[in-house]
């Protein structure tokens, strides 16, 4: 995959530069989390990209944030859309969602050097609430206008902080209200291809001279349980063991179980967020609250899994609350067929196990794929997550490559 132009390198990279500060924790990662002062300087940021290509901005009832190049209410349904997210997990790196967006831009100021007019709209979109980070449900941006999430519930839902997202849109010079499916939005997409940074080390395991850039095949079935277990508050240093109730042995237990259930059904589970209550140091919990993530290539695997863990749960007096749930979501068959037409048949294709706005959309029967980015690490969610320069510019030059195809 060649590199593209010296203007359209620069400008990627003053891009990422203006970006790299923007929510930086003492990690080393990013904090970037859905309505606080670090993504306002984002959305800001994003506006301003586009006021300086002169791209109209248009916001939906969720506030993601649309770039238009061109009329998308000339012809309903021809939208070509392309970016990705700018939020991130606790301590996440800085290429899961941002390479996306930066990459869209890119291919916008790449396009333009070439002297083409696109021939249908063309949208460089921005996901809020990706990653779920502050209020427990991963692609709230997209499952909120496309109605996978029901605008009650996600205004009913709340922080670690115990501010509601209604409180929190209200907090940004958001109104709640303005919260539910939208259909006008949705009729404006024709197709959408998301860039995203890989999230594992299959492509770092190919020959290195292989393509930097693979194309996405499908995402693999996931979900998010919420698991609530009892227990009775004492003192930490006079109550003997035998006299204990202690939620938090339960919840290790679970915790232990999750991983022993993952490896008999051939699935991954974590449990990457616990609550205790009341949360003194010297205080035996009265309550634990454990997020279970529960992944795996066929659905009947996940679902027994989880199934497993419910069980155990609720022989503790637990209970088990589904927070979401994204079926296997295969990508566009007929879209995959003209990137692997526009890039060649040697790119490699890969499924993942991570979800993506694109899944949400491709859910509804918009026409959607993805191109991942080569991550020689293998490692994402985490400050050490990576990809090459040079690779970040060979994306930007296989979505360019694909735009230029998908409007001829």
């Amino acid at each position: 995959m060649p590199l593209p132009s010296a203007l359209v390198t620069r400008e990627f990279d003053r891009m990422w530069d203006e970006l790299v500060p923007v929510g930086k924790a003492p990690s080393g990662g990013y904090r970037r989390f859905a309505w606080t002062r670090d993504d306002h300087t984002l959305r800001e940021w994003f506006a301003g990209e586009c006021t300086c290509r002169g791209l109209d901005l248009t916001t939906d009832r969720m506030g993601n944030q649309w770039a238009w190049w061109g009329d998308p209410d000339a012809v309903p349904g021809q939208g070509l859309v392309i970016g990705s997210h700018l939020d991130s997990v606790p301590d996440g790196g800085a290429y899961d969602g941002p390479l996306g967006v930066l990459s869209a831009f890119a291919v916008v100021d790449a396009l333009r050097e070439k002297g083409i007019t696109p021939s249908r709209p063309l949208a460089v979109v921005n996901f809020v609430d990706e990653e779920g980070a502050r209020f427990g449900v991963a692609c709230a941006g997209s499952r909120v206008i496309t109605g996978a999430l029901d605008a009650d519930r996600a205004r009913g839902l709340v922080d670690s902080e115990g501010l509601t997202m209604a409180e929190a849109l209200a907090a940004a010079g958001r109104s709640a209200e303005d919260l539910g499916r939208d259909d006008e939005t949705l009729r404006r997409i024709g197709c959408y291809v998301e860039l995203h940074v890989e999230q594992g080390r299959a492509m770092a395991d190919l020959d290195p001279d292989t393509s930097a850039v693979a194309i996405g095949t499908d995402i693999w079935p996931h979900g998010r349980w919420r698991l609530d277990l009892p227990g009775v508050a004492n003192h930490a240093g006079t109550t003997r063991l035998v006299d204990r109730s202690d939620a938090t042995l339960l919840a290790a237990e679970l915790v232990l179980a999750a991983r022993a259930e993952a490896m008999r059904h051939r699935t991954v589970a974590t449990v990457g967020k616990l609550r205790l209550e009341p949360g003194g140091v010297n205080a035996i919990a009265s309550h634990a609250t454990a997020w279970l993530d529960a992944r795996g290539p066929v659905e009947e695997d996940v679902r027994a899994t989880v199934s497993a863990l419910s069980d155990e749960t609720a022989q503790h007096g637990g209970t088990v609350t589904e927070e979401s749930w994204t079926g296997t979501t295969p990508f566009d068959e007929g879209l995959i067929g003209r990137l692997r037409g526009i890039l060649g048949a040697e790119v490699p294709l890969l499924g993942t196990g991570a979800g993506h706005d694109a899944g949400i959309l491709s859910n509804v029967g918009i026409p959607t794929a993805m191109l991942f980015v080569r991550n020689p690490t293998g490692v994402s969610h985490s400050p050490a997550e990576f990809a090459e320069q040079d690779d970040c510019h060979r994306g930007v030059s296989a979505l360019t490559d694909v735009v230029e195809g998908l409007l001829s």
